[in-house]
């Protein structure tokens, strides 16, 4: 594992994810998931996120998308969070959602809809 990478991408998940979600994940890690949070950490927010061709908003509008479109609801309602603090809007996430609801499936598009909702709401907003 490169360290530097490493605690690039563990800043840049922490300002997107929020630090206490991030710490919480590294602390329940044990001895079989740790590698995939180190990997995860390293290559998709080090090496990816940190790279200097997109900002942060767009990166969060780019994994609303895929993520939604993959069904991936936990990992939907934790990016749907980081997109806020990212500076995306609730009306261009609600913008995201009808283009996944359009390529992706109606289906895709309820469930991510009911996702970012309860995520939204938990946030306030």
């Amino acid at each position: 594992m490169d360290k530097a990478m490493f605690d690039k991408g563990l800043q840049i998940r922490k300002s997107v994810l929020g630090a206490e979600f991030v710490e919480k994940a590294l602390a329940s890690a044990d001895e079989f998931n740790m590698p995939m949070q180190e990997l995860a950490t390293t290559y998709c927010w080090g090496e990816c996120w940190g790279r200097e061709g997109l900002d942060k908003k767009t990166r969060s509008i780019i994994n609303l998308a895929m993520i939604s479109a993959l069904n991936r609801p936990h990992e939907l309602k934790i990016h749907v969070k980081g997109a806020i603090r990212n500076g995306v809007t609730k009306e261009e996430i609600r913008e995201v959602l009808f283009q996944v609801a359009i390529y992706a499936g109606i289906p895709a598009g309820v469930d991510s809809f009911r996702i970012a909702k309860e995520a939204l709401t938990e946030m306030g907003v």
